[in-house]
């Protein structure tokens, strides 16, 4: 399941790319897979097990193309271990609304993306997280759970002073809000309710199967209440005598 629009992020065999909050892969995967050269980085060890695992998978089953390579790296989002200028383009999604200091994260990354390179960062939609923030304190205060519920003009705002320029914006999973709605109307952890259970298998169908007609309700709702609202930057490019 893609949050990320990889034709906006300008994408191209042999980049240089970071999936900044990795997760479970799902974007450093399909980076992979378009021939790039990624790096998953994340601060869960078990998580960058998972992955490289999978990376070592998609390899022996000849899933990427050749001279494409894939690494993970454990670390912390706000001092990341890289040289400035080491990435062409960057993926951080549904990271940021986890992490206190925020803008110093959102320094790390421009820090690290090359001039005239692209990042595409993103987090959950103000609407549908006001709306589950609503319905259950559960839903957000966890350890490690969302701390805070980012507007466009806020967050377009933190990174435009960062030093980036704002290119586009899209919204993704519009299928998936009605979903996060009934678990916390019924309790997040409620995975047994009837009504959590059967759109649950609604969602499953949608993201293994891809039928047509979901896609086309998908479509329809996602400028509506899509559930993560993505944006996409770009490092200016360096002017001057340090253009070189």
């Amino acid at each position: 399941m893609l949050t990320v629009d990889f034709e906006r992020l300008g994408l191209r065999p042999g980049d240089r790319v970071i999936d900044m909050g990795c997760g479970a892969g799902r974007h450093a995967f399909e980076m992979y897979r378009r021939g790039a050269d990624v790096i998953a980085f994340d601060q869960d060890a078990d998580e960058l097990s998972g992955v490289r695992e999978l990376f070592a998978a998609m390899r022996d089953a000849g899933e990427v193309p050749d001279g494409a390579e894939a690494d993970v790296k454990e670390g912390d989002a706000l001092s990341l271990p890289f040289a400035d200028g080491e990435f062409d383009r960057i993926v951080a999604a549904e990271v940021l609304e986890h992490i206190p200091a925020d803008i110093q994260a959102i320094d790390e990354l421009v820090r690290v993306l090359r001039p005239g390179g692209v990042l595409a960062v993103s987090v959950p939609r103000w609407l549908p997280e006001i709306v589950c923030w609503k319905l259950s304190d559960d839903y957000h205060n966890t350890p490690g759970g969302h701390i805070r519920i980012y507007s466009d003009k806020e967050l377009i705002g933190k990174l435009a002073n960062a030093g980036l320029e704002f290119e586009d914006k899209d919204y993704a999973h519009g299928l998936h809000s009605p979903y996060w709605w009934i678990k916390c109307a019924v309790g997040v952890k409620n995975d047994d309710h009837p009504l959590a259970r059967a759109y649950h298998r609604l969602l499953v169908w949608e993201i293994m199967k891809q039928p047509r007609t979901l896609r086309a309700v998908g479509r329809v709702l996602d400028p509506l209440i899509g559930k993560s609202m993505v944006l996409y930057f770009r490092k200016p490019e360096l002017r001057g005598p340090d253009a070189g």
